[in-house]
């Protein structure tokens, strides 16, 4: 009897093991680094939308699932035709990174599915993209504005994605893309706009350099107005007396003599 026991025991504790391993896949999951786990449980209320799984090891019923969300930050690009203001096509490539919000991935999923990239971020990218371009000659698309046409296309994208549980984290603008003729013409232009901005840094530049000289020539003029101002004949004539004692005494052969004519300086001869 006991056996008899025993075996059915080891029969059931068999049968239960080999459920559980059959099932393992249904039963636990991992929810690896940078995702979170959304639960549908299929008697229980559907999608739990505020009970959002973290990373590492779960364990559920065989008959509920767990859908897993990659919330890191990634990368996706878009090329397009757009019509500038003047009616003008123009090729612009973008990239943008994008990622869900993360505690709010049981909503997305019940709303959108894991499929928000082809269903929201790209169409809302290539919306604000046409409508923002559309305001903006190719131009200022080229070359002036292209920074605030970038930080527009971000803040209505970003607008748009964030009511949807989805965040933009930036939008760039990798290349713009003119008609040939048109691109060649802007080019021309804005290395005529250099060469005058060059030209009026030399004309600038001349200017100050005679001013500084008109400044010199005049404070040049003022000392020697000064000077000639501060000297008399007696002032000469003594100056003059000490330069001719110095040179008496030097050792080169010389002949003085005292008195020029009317009572002016001393002469020195000499060899």
């Amino acid at each position: 009897m006991k056996k008899n026991k025993l075996a059915t025991l080891g029969v059931i504790v068999f049968i239960s093991l080999f459920v559980i391993v059959a099932l393992s896949n249904s039963i636990f999951y991992t929810i690896n680094a940078g995702e979170k786990g959304v639960i549908f449980k299929r008697f229980g209320g559907g999608i739990q939308k505020d009970a959002v799984l973290d990373q590492g090891f779960h364990m559920i019923a065989p008959w509920n699932r767990i859908f897993r969300y990659d919330i890191r930050t990634n990368e996706a690009f878009e090329s397009m035709q757009v019509l500038s203001k003047n009616g003008l096509t123009i090729k612009v490539e973008l990239s943008y990174r994008y990622q869900p919000i993360g505690d709010k991935v049981g909503y997305l999923h019940d709303q959108i599915g894991t499929s928000y990239l082809e269903r929201i971020i790209k169409p809302e990218i290539r919306s604000a993209t046409r409508e923002v371009i559309g305001k903006y000659l190719p131009e200022e698309l080229y070359s002036t504005k292209r920074e605030a046409i970038q930080d527009e296309i971000f803040t209505r994208t970003s607008t748009a994605v964030t009511k949807k549980y989805l965040t933009i984290d930036a939008v760039l603008i990798r290349e713009v893309a003119l008609p040939q003729s048109l691109q060649a013409a802007i080019e021309r232009k804005l290395k005529e706009e250099q060469e005058s901005l060059q030209y009026e840094f030399r004309l600038d530049k001349e200017r100050k350099e005679a001013e500084r000289k008109v400044i010199e020539a005049q404070a040049k003029a003022d000392a020697n107005r000064i000077l000639n101002q501060s000297l008399t004949d007696k002032i000469l004539k003594d100056k003059g007396i000490e330069a001719t004692l110095e040179l008496s005494q030097s050792p080169n052969s010389k002949v003085v003599i005292v008195g020029g004519e009317g009572g002016g300086l001393p002469l020195i001869l000499g060899n």
